[in-house]
């Protein structure tokens, strides 16, 4: 058993769509309507990974849409991507903080949900 995907609660897919593509530098793997829905199945992924990150919002679940998510992304360089995205536009809550686990900061994406990107040097 494994984990295929993740679901990112958002209450405009064309914005978060735009976010995670450009921003973020994710790929668009599946982009399809949801028969009898106001909203698309949206799968991406990031280049060189298995999981994919679902832009899509569960109905009754809306109240989601703008809370911390209980997911983190690795990086190499915590400084580095807090730079590299910061440049971008991407908001973020502080700057990188150590901790004895590794280096981490919180992003939030389009929509107001709250991520931490980090960089683990327990190993």
């Amino acid at each position: 058993m494994f984990i295929k995907s993740v679901s990112v609660p958002v209450a405009d897919q064309d914005r978060a769509l735009k976010f995670y593509t450009e921003k973020l530098g994710f790929n668009v793997k599946v982009d399809v309507p949801c028969p009898g829905m106001d909203q698309r199945w949206v799968e991406l992924v990031k280049p060189g990974t298995e999981i994919e990150l679902v832009l899509f919002t569960s109905p009754g679940f809306e109240d989601m849409i703008g809370k911390g998510m209980n997911i983190m992304y690795s990086t190499d360089n915590v400084q580095e991507t807090y730079d590299t995205l910061t440049a971008k536009g991407v908001e973020f809550l502080a700057p990188p903080q150590k901790e004895f686990w590794g280096t981490f900061v919180m992003m939030k994406d389009s929509e107001g949900n709250v991520f931490c990107v980090g960089q683990e040097n327990m190993k």
